[in-house]
């Protein structure tokens, strides 16, 4: 159980470290920025678990909001103030649905992950796009309507960021027998894997 605990805080903190990372990895947009933080987000899912992979993300955001700049643009308790907070808060809900959803399967196939990480691409812009819309509106005080809103927060990156949870999908349909199989060896309550590529 002690090896299992440290492998499991351990792939916590390397997948809170990988989203500081990828929140690097942007190409700039208006309001907006395009980065690779989502695929971050898809692969803690979907490896992780639920409660690990919310956790993962939690850490990433608590540390920057204790000052740490590891935020797109820097960090600190009043960045919940910037209107892509909500896209953070998103990536720990995404981080979970995803995870709840592959949990909830025995053996989860390439089709499971698709459709775990497009619903956890739905949950993301769903807060992300709400939190963008009230921010600009209320407290920044500037009146932007929601078409204007759902072109910056939305259009402009949701086909790309389908294109990587279906990328990230098939990559994890790879990664996640040999995960099981580790955590298994060393002394994880989970099932042994067997062939989690069957029904694909």
């Amino acid at each position: 159980m002690k090896n299992s605990r440290t492998l499991s805080l351990t792939l916590v903190a390397i997948f809170a470290a990988l989203s500081a990372i990828g929140a690097f990895i942007k190409i700039p947009l208006p309001i907006v920025p395009f980065t690779l933080q989502i695929i971050v987000v898809f692969l803690a899912g979907s490896l992780l678990g639920s409660k690990r992979g919310l956790l993962s993300q939690l850490v990433y955001v608590l540390v920057g909001l204790a000052g740490l700049p590891v935020f797109t643009q820097g960090g600190g308790f009043m960045y919940i103030l910037q209107p892509t907070f909500g896209y953070l808060i998103g990536f720990v809900a995404g981080a979970y649905t995803i995870g709840f959803i592959i949990e909830s399967v025995e053996q989860p196939t390439r089709k499971h992950f698709i459709i775990a990480n497009l619903i956890g691409t739905a949950v993301i812009y769903t807060i992300g796009v709400s939190y963008l819309y009230v921010a600009l509106n209320l407290w920044l005080d500037i009146p932007t309507n929601l078409s204007h809103v759902l072109a910056a927060g939305l259009f402009s990156t949701v086909g790309i960021d389908i294109a990587l949870a279906i990328f990230t999908s098939l990559l994890a349909t790879r990664i996640y027998p040999l995960l099981k199989t580790i955590q298994t060896k060393r002394g994880s309550q989970t099932e042994p894997a067997n062939d989690y590529r069957q029904g694909y």
